[in-house]
Formats: structure tokens, sequence, C-alpha cells
């Protein structure tokens, strides 16, 4: 790679704001126009946002953590920055796509980098038919909620919920159920990423469901259609000493 032209892209956050300033000074203030690059200041959120609103630039994107888990980002060090991004590892990710259907005959479409979640909305428990590509596989499953994860998000809520880590380029996808109470053994599901995944809520009015997609949330859900989007990627690029694929590998032998 020969990336000499930086974006810079900072969250609220005091101390991004303010690395921000200094980094412009010293390779001046591109626009996404003329930029090679785009370095993203924040947490795991604020870069999931950023993918997200960047991907249609095509460019790739390098983080620096300025949040707390930093799982998509990298370090915040004195190392020259420019021969960082130059020396770095790049993955690509597909975003899921989902449509959601609401109770009062709306139609919302998001994309998400990590997972989408249906998740009950009240003290009653959700009830959720799952179809996989046209055939129902689940005729109820009983529940606080369920997923769907990219390998990217494997590691985030998906494995709260206990699902499965997923290396970074396998063409699968994760459905993992949160809480399920009936069928009380099941565990989930890995599916090719082709996938097409229906949820249908039961008794929808009773038992209401929300749909997020990473941080989009929409209510009163009746029904979620799910797939990833394999004609849409971003590249992400991480310092070479710790790449993503090894993040994902060592996250596999913590206790």
């Amino acid at each position: 790679m020969k990336l000499q032209k930086p974006f810079f892209l900072a969250s609220n956050n005091a101390n991004a704001q303010k690395k921000k300033e200094n980094l412009e000074k010293k390779f001046g203030n591109n626009s996404t126009d003329n930029a090679d690059v785009i370095v993203v200041l924040g947490g795991d959120g604020f870069m999931l946002e950023a993918i997200k609103n960047q991907m249609e630039k095509s460019l790739p994107l390098f983080g620096l953590n300025y949040g707390s888990v930093g799982f998509l980002m990298n370090a915040v060090n004195d190392e020259d920055l420019i021969q960082r991004l130059n020396s770095s590892q790049s993955i690509k990710i597909s975003p899921l796509s989902m449509t959601a259907n609401t109770a009062d005959g709306s139609a919302h479409e998001a994309i998400a980098i990590n997972e989408v979640s249906l998740l009950r909305e009240t003290h009653q428990v959700a009830k959720i038919k799952i179809s996989i590509d046209g055939n129902v596989r689940l005729d109820e499953l009983v529940c606080d909620g369920v997923l769907l994860s990219t390998p990217s998000g494997s590691t985030a809520y998906n494995l709260s919920a206990h699902g499965p880590i997923l290396p970074i380029n396998a063409d699968v996808l994760a459905l993992t159920p949160i809480s399920a109470f009936r069928p009380r053994r099941w565990k989930g599901a890995i599916l090719n990423n082709k996938s097409e995944v229906k949820f249908e809520v039961i008794d929808s009015h009773k038992r209401p469901v929300s749909a997020v997609a990473d941080s989009a949330e929409f209510r009163e859900i009746e029904s979620v259609v799910i797939k990833q989007d394999n004609q849409k990627s971003v590249e992400l690029l991480f310092d070479a000493q710790h790449s993503f694929e090894e993040r994902i590998l060592n996250e596999q032998f913590k206790f």
C-alpha cells in the first residue's frame, strides 16, 4: 500500500478531538474526495457508524482506540501513522441487509456490520418463527431474543449470548438464541452467508419485539428478513503485529 492522504474522523471524546487537530496539522486537512484512507478516532460504536456512513466512499478505514474495548480499533501510540498505515493488514467485511416490517404496516431498511438482533420489549417472553431460504426451520422459539451475526460481529453480542466465534474469512453467519426457554437445548446454527433468514413474531401485540441493526432500532416488529449483502464491502486496516484474525483467534483461548 502507498497511503499518504488520511482523512480524520473523530468522536465527541475530548482526547479524540484533540488528537484529530494535531494529526490534521501534521498530515493536512484532507477531505474524503482527495483522501486515500480514513482514520477513525473513537470507540467500536463510533467505528461501526463510520463504516456505514463512509461505505460508499470505498476507502479503507484505520481505527485509533479512544473508547473502551476497541476490538475494531488499533492502539494509540507515538509511532509514525503513515508507516503504520502502509504496513497494516487488511480485511474486507460485507454488511447484513435488514428489512423490518412493523405493526403499522411500515417497512424499515438498515444495514449491520456486527449483527441484527430481535429483542423482547416487555416482561413477556418473545415467540419467534425462524425460516431459512423460505423453509421453516423452527416453528416457535420462546426466548428473550435471537440474533444473526457476521464473522466480524461474532465476538460482540453474539459471544455474550454464547454464540460461536467465527473465523473472519469464513463464508458463514451465526444464528444465536438469546436466553432460549423452548426449545431449551437449542444452541443456534451456523449458516451459509448466502442464506436468507426470516424472523416472524408470534402474537406480536401481546409480546412486542424490537429489531436492532447494530444501533438502529425499530419497535413493534411483525417480521424481519436478513441477508448478507455480498455486493458491498468495507476494508478495515489493522496493525500487522495485532491483526483482526489474531484477535479473533485469541478470543477462543480466553477463560
